[in-house]
């Protein structure tokens, strides 16, 4: 695999079992890359072992006064040259394609298993890990493939350098044969160490990134609230958490890098103290000696590719780890099915709650708790709650599956539950890109972007995409910043709305999809998500009294099953627990209202707000009300 070729066509199924697995699979699927660098790894080393033997040689030629001998040993060190530059050449690019390839093959891998997960990764794993997971850990991770073949052929030439002592000058080359082991092994014991504290960094760096990355997703709130010094008090100390880490860590392979200069040092004194001794007494001669002592100082050389590959294990080995981990994740529901990929329709039932939203409806659901409200929305897009996590209550059974048409969710191909549920949650993103861009989703073609722009009321949005981009004269190519972050938060969740509207689903389920506009604008998505989703089967959870009361059916959860069932008007006064989510009234003042309301012509000001909250033709809840009360009186 070359990097004009990627990305890959397949990267393959991982082994994630653990982290030390997860990089024996990656080096596994690029042998052929280890064994290009091996090989240019080895001329290269060789080719510079190589040159003590030639330069012991040329002394020797000019000590006997043999010029021909000198002119072969010129001609063999011009040979290491270019073998070493060559060499040199060819390794850097193979490494470096290895590093990125499996950097790349990492990014892939995870980037599948993100889009198979959906909003379930960020529910099991922090969204500062999957950062850094996908950002520094890949990284690391290619660093260690990419060193394994530099660091076989470093031992592998020691290997040959040491035999080759030994064999030329058994004398010096024992010491070196022997030496040269305990120089490779001397750090080991200090590795543990090292590799604690480097994983203690990286728990430190995770956790400034996670607290990053919320301060910034939450900025525009902090601002609202002033908590920025609060927050930035906060990063700070993080801040210097992770900096002191650091340096511990440093501190540690500084030690180990300086037992890898002195050792060797060490090593070359014993070399040189002998040789100078069987030199005076005549057993070894100049070149020898000369030739030993070059091969001691070259094989530092190699010999630091040692330091390297533990210093690469050590970062890398807790990057594999967290990634093995997300790539471990799996979804609840079978991605595949053992149905066959057809799309149902007709009701949308959940056996798990007994929430039935009738076919072609517009069915509200109210419930209490924000988080199992989200969670049941999730339930019917076929995104059941994962093993272990948090569930509605505790006698929901994450195995039973919501029915499409009585077609269970979880025996459908993904791409056909996909297709048919599309869930959209209270926290929708919007990529950067044109507003082109962002409606281009895959959709029936029913509904044009127009239709979908009306029903959603984005005409002022369109007007504030068009002045930040001077240069669109068409609306759809005005630029979205990432995240829609130039945008107000009502104007995101209706660039949102309708970007699901277009799809056009069978079954489309909305959570709290009006949370941050204001009611007019509120009113008038309820009129538009009527009128263009009529006929199809739509699921609205919300306890705005505006969209309650344009619902064909409101549907109150509590705890985790149905309680009630009716129209908007007739809970509001038969059932006070749907009244209290609506009003958002305490225990006491829901006991006040009620003697109120048994009262003769006890009709209180909340009572209309709650039943009407803004008229079909789009005036203000107080309009309605006063008129109420003209009435009445």
């Amino acid at each position: 695999m070359q990097i004009q070729d990627l990305p890959y066509p397949d990267p393959g199924v991982p082994d994630a079992r653990s982290g030390s697995r997860f990089l024996w699979w990656l080096g596994r699927n690029q042998l052929g890359g280890q064994f290009k660098a091996l090989a240019w790894g080895l001329l290269h080393f060789l080719a510079v072992s190589a040159l003590p033997f030639c330069v012991g040689l040329a002394v020797q030629s000019v000590v006997d006064h043999s010029g021909t001998r000198l002119a072969l040993t010129g001609a063999l060190m011009v040979l290491c040259g270019v073998c070493i530059a060559l060499g040199d050449t060819m390794l850097h690019r193979t490494a470096v394609t290895n590093w990125i390839t499996a950097a790349a093959r990492v990014q892939q891998l995870l980037a599948r298993r993100t889009a198979l997960l959906g909003s379930a990764l960020t529910r099991r794993v922090a969204a500062g890990e999957v950062v850094a997971v996908s950002t520094g850990d890949v990284e690391k991770i290619g660093w260690f493939v990419e060193g394994m073949s530099r660091f076989t052929a470093a031992a592998v030439t020691v290997v040959l350098v040491c035999v080759a002592l030994v064999v030329y000058q058994p004398a010096l080359g024992v010491i070196v044969a022997v030496g040269v082991p305990v120089l490779a092994v001397a750090v080991l014991p200090l590795l543990p160490r090292a590799t604690r504290r480097a994983d203690f960094q990286r728990e430190k760096a995770g956790r400034a990134t996670e607290l990053a990355s919320d301060t910034v997703a939450g900025l525009r709130v902090l601002r609202g609230i002033g908590g920025e010094d609060l927050f930035l008090d906060r990063y700070r100390r993080a801040s210097q958490e992770v900096r002191r880490a650091a340096v511990r860590s440093a501190r540690m392979w500084s030690l180990i890098s300086a037992i890898q200069v002195l050792l060797p040092g060490l090593l070359m004194i014993a070399v040189v103290w002998r040789g100078v001794q069987l030199a005076r007494d005549g057993r070894i001669t100049v070149g020898e000696l000369v030739t030993v002592y070059s091969a001691v100082m070259l094989l530092a050389y190699p010999l630091r590719h040692f330091e390297e590959i533990a210093m690469a294990y050590s970062f890398s080995r807790p990057s594999a780890r967290r990634a093995a981990r997300v790539l471990s994740l799996e979804r609840a529901m079978d991605s595949t099915g053992s149905l066959a990929a057809e799309i149902p329709c007709g009701d949308l039932y959940d056996p798990a709650t007994g929430l039935l939203a009738p076919a072609g409806r517009l069915t509200a659901v109210v419930c209490g708790d924000p988080d199992a409200a989200g969670l049941l929305a999730e339930r019917l897009g076929g995104h059941p709650s994962e093993r272990g996590a948090e569930t509605l209550v505790e006698s929901v059974r994450t195995s039973d599956s919501v029915v499409l048409g009585g077609v269970p969710l979880d025996e459908l191909p993904l791409d056909c539950a996909r297709t048919a549920v599309l869930v959209q949650d209270k926290d929708p993103v919007l990529l950067s890109g044109s507003l082109r861009d962002l409606l281009d989703v895959p959709a029936s073609g029913l509904v044009s972007a127009e239709a979908a722009l009306s029903a959603a009321q984005c005409g002022d949005v369109l007007d504030a995409l068009t002045q930040g981009s001077p240069a669109a004269e068409d609306p759809m190519e005005a630029r979205i910043t990432e995240r829609g972050r130039s945008l107000s938060g009502g104007q995101r969740q209706r660039l949102a709305l309708a970007r699901s509207l277009i799809t056009d689903p069978e079954v489309l389920v909305l959570d709290e999809p009006t949370s941050a506009v204001d009611s007019h604008t509120e009113a008038r998505i309820a009129d538009g998500l009527r009128s263009l989703r009529a006929g199809r089967t739509t699921v609205v959870f919300t306890s705005s009294p505006l969209l309650l009361d344009h619902a064909d059916r409101v549907v109150l959860v509590h705890e985790g099953e149905v309680v009630a069932v009716g129209a908007h008007r007739e809970l509001v006064h038969s059932e006070p627990r749907y009244r209290a989510v609506v009003t958002r009234e305490t225990e006491e003042e829901a006991a006040g209202e009620a003697a109120v309301r048994t009262a003769p012509g006890g009709l209180t000001v909340d009572d209309e707000a709650v039943l009407g909250g803004v008229s079909a033709d789009g005036e203000a809840v107080l309009d309605g009300v006063l008129e109420e009360i003209e009435e009445t009186a």
